[in-house]
């Protein structure tokens, strides 16, 4: 499966994406919906589950058995490290939230056995993050055909949304004058190196790395940089790559940091 996904202003404007996706054949469990805070106020009691990884961050997640979102989907509620609570819609949405580093309850854990989160883009939740934070939602399509990928994209657009790629621009955009600043301060060239700044910068945001101590992630950092290299042979990257990497783990850490102190 593949996911198309759109970034909306409103919970309204995402919401009613959803419902025309669902009129044009979509099937409910292939929607997503992300949504900052809980959205269901009537909800009174929610089982609180702890949980606690090693390195940066705690999460807390919590089941709402008795909410029910897109076409009686069921709504989970999880405190993500660095964002705050976040709200999504259906097992997949779950398989989301438990990427992101938040523990889903042990209702939701045990239903997700049984759900294919394939394809579910884990190198992109960082800017899912980033758009919840502005108090945007999210909304995914799964999908299993490429030529459902155009007609969702165009769908998507038609609703009012802003493309994932448009929002990781949107994101470095805003990050891009203090990291200019620190790497030029290390007598680096940051217009030459940025490039490669920013991928080591992205790929310390991974879902897979996050929530770890560094020495439990420079394999993956190593193994990375190498695909980076051979993609481009002839380029002198390993350093602001790995700057770049070392300054994505300070960002992540920044937001923990925020979030326990709030």
């Amino acid at each position: 499966m593949k996911a198309i996904t759109g970034v909306f202003r409103s919970q309204v404007d995402a919401e009613r994406a959803a419902a025309v996706l669902q009129s044009t054949g979509v099937p409910s469990d292939k929607i997503i919906l992300l949504t900052p805070g809980d959205i269901q106020q009537e909800v009174k009691s929610v089982p609180l589950v702890v949980g606690e990884q090693p390195g940066i961050g705690k999460a807390v997640g919590a089941v709402l058995g008795t909410a029910v979102g897109l076409s009686g989907a069921p709504l989970i509620a999880a405190f993500i490290p660095g964002v705050g609570v976040i709200t999504a819609v259906g097992l997949l949405g779950a398989a989301v939230l438990s990427a992101a580093g938040a523990a889903v309850g042990a209702v939701a854990g045990a239903k997700l056995e049984n759900a294919t989160s394939e394809g579910l883009p884990e190198d992109e939740i960082f800017v899912y993050e980033d758009a919840l934070r502005k108090g945007r939602s999210v909304l995914m399509v799964m999908t299993e055909q490429e030529n459902d990928d155009e007609h969702v994209r165009e769908l998507l657009r038609t609703e009012g949304s802003e493309s994932i790629d448009a929002a990781r621009d949107q994101w470095w955009i805003g990050l891009r004058s203090a990291e200019q600043e620190h790497y030029s301060s290390l007598n680096r060239n940051f217009t030459e190196d940025e490039k490669f700044y920013r991928l080591g910068f992205e790929a310390a945001l991974h879902a897979r790395t996050r929530c770890k101590e560094y020495d439990q992630v420079v394999g993956e950092m190593t193994a990375t940089l190498e695909d980076v290299q051979r993609q481009y042979p002839n380029a002198n990257l390993e350093e602001p790559f790995t700057r770049g990497y070392e300054r994505g783990r300070a960002y992540y850490q920044g937001l923990c940091n925020q979030s326990n102190a709030a």
